[in-house]
């Protein structure tokens, strides 16, 4: 299976499926001398792990990471990082029922057209177990940016039909529910809704926005390699996601340009910006200004309702899923999408280090 490994210079392989023996990936290209320790990493994958609330799975996993390589005496080492996260609760069982016939909504189908064969367990590697990986790799890009000031604020800005107005935001409470809202009176509302959600056996989605501060501006490329359309890679590989936004994103389609640019103040010697509707990107180039983007994420398709399908052998049935699923992603798939979005960012960054003469002569002259 090719498409496993992302990024140019700092980069990722994820492997492992849902109900293997384990999960998690290899980091290579960080760099030597990063603080990083294993609670550091858990910090990530406990917001993402099942069993959170009853929002989530009752699959209960502890995603227990272990720190194989690259690491000495808490000190990164310049080679390459290999993590691992065991499973301990699979329930293979479960998926006896649909083994021979294609989930709605799922990529059963798809990959059995690909491969001729597929990992009906949970879904294998198209499983969202998958981004273990993903998170515990986007910690180690996190601990990078810290120590160059740059940090990213990503939370729920909606689920299903509740959703927060920007001038409601309190991103203290972000950690202090469930759902990972930054407002407590939006995530009881969401919460009323996603009880509805269970009773009707259905599911929901929503969206999650990340801010992120401290870029400087220049970090991108200008033509195929671009500032959004690598975060828009990394974010798209997500499997829930369906959609994803920059700044005013879709509503600069009933805009006008007088609106839409964003005008350029100088102020002390620095130049900013008066208002930000690209979202902190021009170009393709980080522009110094906040980044903000927005990740649409689809209902989980698990759902216990009766189902139109087919099986492998072409009869159309009916099937109703069975097993641990969430009935909404948006909150687990909040660190996913703050890490994918950290590892391109260091990416990038590491690309932009050729980019001028000056900056290979503080290095080596």
């Amino acid at each position: 299976m090719a498409g496993s490994t992302y990024g140019t210079l700092f980069t990722i392989t994820t492997w492992g499926e849902s109900h293997g023996p384990a999960l998690g990936v290899v980091i290579d290209g960080c760099p030597a001398g990063i603080p990083l320790t294993a609670d550091y990493i858990q910090t990530f994958l406990n917001r993402r792990k099942p069993g959170q609330s009853k929002f989530t799975t009752a699959r209960k996993e502890s995603d227990q990471v272990e720190i194989l390589s690259g690491v000495l005496e808490d000190i990164t080492t310049g080679t390459p990082i290999s993590l691992i996260v065991h499973n301990k609760d699979q329930r293979s069982h479960d998926y006896s029922k649909i083994k021979d016939c294609y989930r709605p909504g799922h990529a059963d189908y798809t990959f059995d057209q690909k491969y001729g064969l597929r990992d009906y367990r949970g879904g294998g590697r198209t499983s969202g177990r998958e981004t273990i990986g993903r998170v515990a790799a986007g910690a180690v890009a996190c601990r990078i940016l810290e120590t160059l000031g740059i940090r990213l604020t990503t939370y729920t800005k909606s689920i299903g039909p509740v959703m927060i107005p920007d001038s409601a935001y309190d991103f203290d409470v972000i950690s202090e529910n469930h759902l990972y809202m930054p407002n407590l009176d939006y995530a009881a509302q969401a919460s009323t809704y996603l009880e509805k959600c269970i009773q009707e056996r259905d599911s929901s989605g929503g969206m999650i926005e990340c801010l992120i501060d401290g870029m400087p501006a220049g970090i991108g490329e200008p033509v195929f390699d671009k500032l959004d359309a690598a975060l828009a890679q990394a974010v798209m590989s997500i499997g829930a996601v369906k959609g994803i936004e920059f700044g005013d994103g879709f509503a600069v389609t009933s805009s006008t340009g007088s609106i839409n640019n964003d005008a350029f103040l100088s102020e002390n010697g620095q130049i900013r910006k008066a208002t930000n509707h690209s979202g902190g990107i021009l170009g393709g180039l980080s522009d110094g200004s906040q980044i903000i983007f927005r990740a649409a994420v689809k209902p989980t398709p698990s759902i216990s309702q009766p189902q139109r399908t087919v099986n492998t052998s072409g009869d159309n049935i009916e099937i109703e899923i069975s097993g641990r699923h969430d009935p909404v992603v948006v909150p687990r798939a909040v660190v996913v999408v703050e890490s994918m979005a950290a590892i391109t960012l260091v990416d990038l960054l590491m690309q932009n280090m050729h980019s001028k003469i000056d900056y290979l002569k503080k290095i080596y002259l």
